[in-house]
This record gives C-alpha cells, structure tokens and sequence, in this order.
C-alpha cells in the first residue's frame, strides 16, 4: 500500500487530534524549529505539515509524505491556471471535511497562511513566531496585516526567543516566550572521534565552521574580513544560500561554502572542527533573531564567537565570545587558543535546563490549560 493509501485509510481510524502546520519553511529544507517540534507533537496528535505550493503540469492536488515520525508533509500542487489562494483553500476544506468530528489544532509559523486557512474550522489556533518575518527580505507587502488577523484569531501565541516575546508581548493576551532549543545528545556526538566527511578532510587544521541558511542576516563583510586577517585558519560554511547572489558570497583560499548538508551530518562536521561562529549582520532582519545553532555549537563542544545579536548577548553571552569587525580576529583567536574545563562544566549545565522534549511539553501543557480543547502532553 502507498504512502496516499495508508494516510487515507488511517485519518478516519486515528482518534488522536489533528494538527494542521501552515510553514514557510519546506520540510526538507533545513531541519530546525517546526522539525523539532512537530516530531514531538506527532506522538500526541496527527500532525499535517502544509507546505507551500509547487506549480505543476498536475491536476491541483496535495502531494503527500509519510515521516518516519509518524507526520504527514503535504504539499499542493497547482497548474499556472489555478488561482492558488482558492485552491488552496479548497484542497484544505476537503482534507479537513475528513478529519470529520475530532478535535483540529491550526499550528501557524507564517502569516501568509491566512490568506487561504483564516476561516477553516478548528478547536484551537495557535502562532509560534520563531522569526519577524516582516524585516526580511522580499518580504510580502500584506505581510504586517495579515500578522494581525492572525494575532486577532489566536489562541495562544509562542515566540522563539526574548526579543520576539518584546515585540508581541502587547499585541496578544497570552504570549509566552519558548526559547530556541537544542538536542544536546545528537550535536554531543561531536565531541568524539568521528571521520572526517570526505569535501572537508582535504583541508588543513585550525578550523572554524559556521552552519546555518546564509542570507541577509549574514555579514559578508566580516567573513571575508576574517578570512583575509586569518590566513592560517580554514573557514568552513555550510547551509543553503537564499536571497543572495552566489557569486557575490566572498572567495578566499581559506574560505569554503561547502553547501547544505543533512542534519544527522553535522556532528561529523563540527568535530573536526577547533571552533565555532556566528558572524551575523547587525541589522533590522537579525534584531529579533534567537539563532538555534547558538546551543547546538555548544553541545558539541565548541568555543563560539558571535556578532552582538540581542537575544545572543542577553542568554549567552557568559559562555560565548561577543565581537564586532575590530575584535572579530582576536575573538576568533582566543577560542582557537582553547576553554578551561571550567567552560565546559559552564556550558554543560547550561544545557542541561534546556531540551526540545521539554520546549513541547511545555507548550503542550499550555494547550491543555485552554478552555476551547483539552489535549494530552
């Protein structure tokens, strides 16, 4: 049996309450927040993560795949004479007539979703803001507006950091901030032996390696900056690059743009690493930022240097390095020079507050306590 089939034999059998994800972000793309999250919620509910559409020679459809999670990506698909707002909206209204009498959460990363879900029936809505959207580039201009029909139908509104939580405290009753998590057993695997991946084994020690989407919130600047007052040390970055012209990223004999790489990968690449950075832009698209890769860095043992980013110097700044463009190679120097065991029993017992298990149950708990529907942590 298919993967269609089996989901469609098993959503009227599944009396678990149903999940309806709305991302910007494709499932595939980088494995971070929602990732993390709904696989958790997958245990409690029947999680379906909608992605955005993908324009076909197809008969307008949900393409859908099946997670070893046990959730459900579906995608739509259009041809270019549909009008995606109204199919879209009527793709959901049949899959939802499906999910007949049971409880629906509309989970919302991205406002954008309102243009087509903002009247599907559901028990709850619920807004985890991991990103202000609104301050990066190419932003859609009814964005904002959009953004406050959602707070104005939400249930519950979760930000991914301290400065998202500032910035929507006032906008919404019940806001809480669930900070950027980590699991701190997959990154740990750094800290042992592990083969070096084969297109980073050819280069030579030190290294310093960044991961991450590299876009706008990036300073090409201070990367080529470093790497040009630094040429004995390899720069090693991973991650897509979006909304920036390839050729334009900086080109050096010690500077390497390695591409994507798989989550499960990472550890093998960050331990062959001698430390970690973070060299965002100080601008409007980083003011709100609480980068996950802060926490993973540092589970896996490395010394991290990062630019001032708000949320990075307010819950992180005791055990990671803090620099601009005049300090970046002295900073980036030190953490090449080692940490005192000291700092690792330091970082070591920060990690242990935080895990994404219990970023889920927390949220979860929250969704108990609401009077419009009662679901199990």
């Amino acid at each position: 049996m298919n993967c269609v089939s089996v989901i469609e034999a098993k959503v009227n059998d599944d009396p678990r309450p149903a999940l309806l994800c709305f991302s910007h972000l494709r499932w595939d793309f980088v494995f971070q927040r929602p990732q993390h999250l709904m696989e958790r919620a997958a245990k409690t509910h029947q999680v379906f993560y909608v992605e955005e559409p993908i324009i076909a020679n197809e008969t307008p459809h949900f393409r859908m795949r099946c997670q070893a999670s046990g959730l459900t990506v579906l995608t739509p698909i259009f041809n270019e004479q549909c009008d995606p707002i109204a199919e879209q909206r009527r793709l959901l209204d049949g899959f939802v007539a499906t999910l007949q009498s049971r409880k629906i959460v509309n989970w919302y990363y991205t406002p954008m979703a309102m243009r087509f879900a903002s009247d599907l029936p559901c028990d709850m809505i619920v807004y985890d803001c991991m990103d202000e959207l609104s301050a990066f580039h190419f932003a859609p201009p009814d964005l904002m507006d959009l953004e406050r029909r959602l707070l104005a139908q939400a249930d519950m509104v979760f930000t991914g950091g301290p400065s998202l939580y500032a910035a929507k405290a006032n906008l919404h009753k019940d806001v809480t901030c669930f900070a950027s998590s980590v699991d701190v057993n997959h990154f740990a695997k750094a800290r042992q032996n592990i083969t070096d991946p084969a297109d980073q084994a050819r280069l030579p020690k030190p290294r310093v390696g960044y991961f991450g989407v590299i876009d706008e919130r990036m300073d090409l600047g201070l990367v080529a900056r470093a790497a040009a007052n630094m040429p004995n040390v390899q720069f090693i970055m991973l991650g897509p690059v979006v909304k920036v012209d390839p050729a334009k990223l900086p080109r050096a004999h010690n500077l390497h743009w390695l591409g994507r790489k798989e989550y499960a990968d990472l550890p093998s690449y960050m331990a062959n690493w001698q430390a970690a950075w973070m060299p965002f832009a100080i601008n409007e698209a980083t003011r709100c930022i609480s980068p996950t890769k802060t926490p993973e860095f540092l589970a896996a043992g490395l010394p991290v240097t990062s630019t001032a980013v708000v949320d990075v110097v307010a819950s992180w700044g005791d055990v990671v390095k803090i620099a601009n463009a005049d300090t970046i190679v002295s900073s980036l120097q030190a953490s090449l020079n080692g940490r005192s065991p000291d700092w690792k029993k330091q970082v070591d017992a920060r990690l242990s507050d935080i895990s994404w298990d219990r970023t889920w149950s927390g949220m979860a708990q929250k969704m108990t306590t609401n009077a419009r529907l009662a679901v199990a942590s």
